[in-house]
């Protein structure tokens, strides 16, 4: 059952209480390999789920809209102060709603509408936020975008300058949402200074690694950070902005009033709580092993025949063009799902497929790794991805069947988090 026990909702309305309980048994009984997702401590549930919910604070601690802010402000300003202390950052605001609305306070702060934004491109890994056309930052600003070359899946610094030079953005983001590789904050750094650009690192993916010292951090190189609070960092579904001190005051005021009224403040009772916990060493063995597993899956998948997006990883993600095997990434996601394998179909580098039926596949490391999977585990996991990829070129449904009970028979030996 889910835990904490929801005694009180499955009284008041069944029905619902029953799609979670649902919900919490599929989590338990999936090996979870979606990139963005993991599992938060039961820690992280209780304070998301508390009274905290009930308070509408509008403003900033000790500068608030509201009264009654005497237990409110402490805790907004301990979840800061452990940001701070965790990545070593001279200011954080973790006021954010979620990533995209984080992303978009950057625009706010630092661009007027129509002006240049330099990101990579959605097809090469880039997020939506980073000036892509369907999304507003790509709609309100002009965006021009860097990539990956097609020969290593990797950036190439050298075109990133040469594009920066010519195009002069007032804003550079760099990190994604499907990048495997060590982003060199340092060099871009040196590109945003050389054409005046403010740059901005999104760590979305990576910041529970950076937080355990599993990858390079962009503080002293980036002027603002971005991140979720999930994926990696093992928090709640929410946001933080860091930077150095000279652009924290723009960023605050993009935050609040520009784009949001009062945070949610039971999510910042649960940032505060994933932030002791990504400031321990526990912590820090989980990350570097989050990049392990995710090493010893890439290796043992590459051995199988899988085409790997830059020929490996660095960090918890990898990113396959299913091209060679015949199969395209959406019918082998969801082949995968029903053998009891969660992750998503995606857009490869140059993919000449649609965005929506793409050629590829994403997964990650970070939740097996909180489950308690090890490297001894990912042989036996690239096998099963493996044969059921290979069923799903074939229309072989009975491996899928097969796969899903040997994977339940594996998952009831790891416990997690919020079922017992």
């Amino acid at each position: 059952m889910h835990q904490p026990a929801l005694h009180a909702l499955t009284a008041t309305d069944p029905e619902l209480a029953g799609l979670v309980e649902s919900e919490a048994r599929r989590q338990h009984d999936k090996i979870r390999l979606i990139a963005s997702e993991n599992y938060v401590s039961t820690a992280v549930l209780e304070a998301t789920g508390t009274v905290l919910t009930n308070k509408y604070s509008e403003g900033y601690a000790g500068k608030r809209y509201y009264e009654g802010q005497q237990f409110i402000d402490p805790i907004e300003l301990l979840a800061v102060q452990r940001a701070k202390d965790v990545f070593g950052v001279e200011h954080a605001n973790v006021q954010p709603y979620s990533g995209s609305p984080a992303n978009l306070a950057i625009y706010l702060a630092f661009l007027k509408p129509g002006e240049t934004v330099m990101g990579m491109g959605l097809p090469s890994g880039g997020h939506l936020t980073h000036g892509w056309t369907v999304s507003a930052t790509g709609k309100w600003f002009n965006a021009v975008r860097y990539g990956v070359t097609k020969e290593t899946g990797r950036v190439d610094m050298d075109e990133v300058r040469d594009l920066a030079l010519a195009e002069r953005p007032k804003v550079i983001f760099c990190g994604g949402t499907a990048i495997p590789r060590t982003i060199d904050f340092p060099a871009f750094a040196e590109i945003a200074r050389e054409v005046g650009a403010v740059l901005a690192a999104d760590i979305a993916h990576i910041a529970g690694l950076i937080a355990g010292g599993a990858h390079p951090s962009p503080v002293g190189h980036a002027n603002v950070i971005s991140t979720t609070t999930h994926k990696t960092l093992r928090g709640p579904r929410g946001a933080m902005l860091m930077s150095d001190a000279e652009h924290a005051s723009a960023l605050d005021k993009a935050v609040f009033p520009g784009l949001q009224g009062g945070p949610h403040n039971h999510t910042t009772a649960g940032i505060a709580v994933a932030l002791k916990e990504a400031g321990t060493e526990d912590f820090r063995t989980y990350a570097h092993n989050v990049v392990a597993n995710a090493k010893a899956l890439a290796e043992a998948l590459a051995e199988r025949g899988f085409d790997l997006v830059s020929g490996g990883t660095d960090n918890h993600l990898l990113l396959i063009d299913l091209t060679s095997k015949n199969v395209a990434g959406k019918p082998a996601a969801k082949a995968l799902d029903r053998a009891g394998i969660e992750l998503n179909y995606n857009t490869v580098p140059f993919d000449p497929r649609k965005p929506f039926d793409p050629s590829g596949i994403r997964l990650g490391t970070a939740a097996i790794t909180t489950r308690g999977l090890g490297v001894e585990q990912m042989p036996q996991l690239a096998a099963w991805i493996d044969r059921v990829v290979t069923a799903a070129a074939d229309g072989d449904e009975s491996v899928v069947d097969a796969t899903a009970a040997e994977i339940a028979e594996l998952l009831a030996g790891y416990p997690m988090p919020g079922w017992a």
